[in-house]
């Protein structure tokens, strides 16, 4: 199981380099099914994981001038923010167990595995359907909405904060619609993005009690950047339009398992 878990990171280094986002959405089930990993823990590890690589993945796009720093301060900061306090204090607020169902409890763990599960499938839809046409957004500079930026940003940092996940599947989108950048610049700005909340988010699981594998995070993370490397080389060869869907699709296939197999456990 350990060699399909370190083939599954770089599977997540080239999701990361091809599409710019999807990284949470591997890690998290790759670190719980093939590594036994607890679940809280595990995001805790992905936020690590995902973003020293996305950190990594990010250099070749600020060689090529794809990152648009002043969207991503105005979008980060929020993030950030909201990252740090989810992690911090909210994932430690969560009681353990959240409910009994059926005189069995339903844990801390497994309640964020189905909601990680849920946004998967969320995640899969957005990458599935036909994206509507739009007028080039290159010409005329950004167009920013800062209120509605800052919104999601905030939104997106609670969500990656409660399990790792909502990086670049709902940052990108909001970075082409909200702030009018090229699909490029989109995906360059939303690794440093994903780098920045989920390094500084996982600094809100250091409170001197934990126990962190340091030696398995840097050898996975390690195997990860070397994925994200690969795809950001492929990427250039690559349709985006034929790749998005066709890992929407398995994504999709991976939630819905994920929702039965958890749901199953509790009856």
């Amino acid at each position: 199981m350990e060699i399909a878990g370190y083939i599954g990171a770089v599977l997540m280094g080239l999701s990361l380099g091809l599409i710019g986002g999807g990284g949470s959405i591997l890690t998290v089930p790759i670190l719980v099914y093939l590594f036994g990993v607890d679940a809280v823990l595990a995001t805790a590890y992905s936020l690590f994981i995902v973003g020293l690589t996305s950190l990594f993945g990010s250099f070749s796009h600020m060689r090529l001038g794809n990152i648009h720093w002043r969207t991503a301060v105005v979008f980060g900061i929020p993030s950030i923010a909201a990252v740090f306090a989810t992690r911090a204090w909210l994932v430690p607020a969560i009681p353990d167990p959240l409910f009994h169902m059926h005189g069995n409890a339903v844990s801390k763990a497994l309640g964020m595995l189905i909601f990680f599960a849920l946004l998967m499938v969320a995640a899969a839809y957005s990458m599935i359907r036909k994206p509507k046409k739009a007028t080039d957004s290159s010409s005329g500079g950004s167009q920013f909405n800062y209120p509605l930026i800052l919104a999601e940003g905030a939104v997106v940092g609670t969500i990656t904060g409660l399990v790792s996940a909502g990086g670049g599947f709902l940052i990108i989108p909001a970075l082409v619609l909200l702030a009018k950048l090229p699909m490029k610049q989109a995906v360059g700005t939303s690794l440093i993005i994903i780098a920045a909340k989920s390094l500084i988010g996982f600094t809100g699981d250091l409170r001197g009690d934990e126990v962190m594998d340091w030696s398995f995070l840097l050898l996975f993370t390690a195997i990860a950047i070397g994925g994200i490397i690969a795809g950001s080389m492929l990427s250039k060869r690559i349709p985006n339009e034929k790749l998005k869907p066709a890992f929407g699709w398995f994504v999709l296939v991976m939630g819905i398992y994920i929702i039965g197999r958890e749901i199953s456990n509790i009856q």
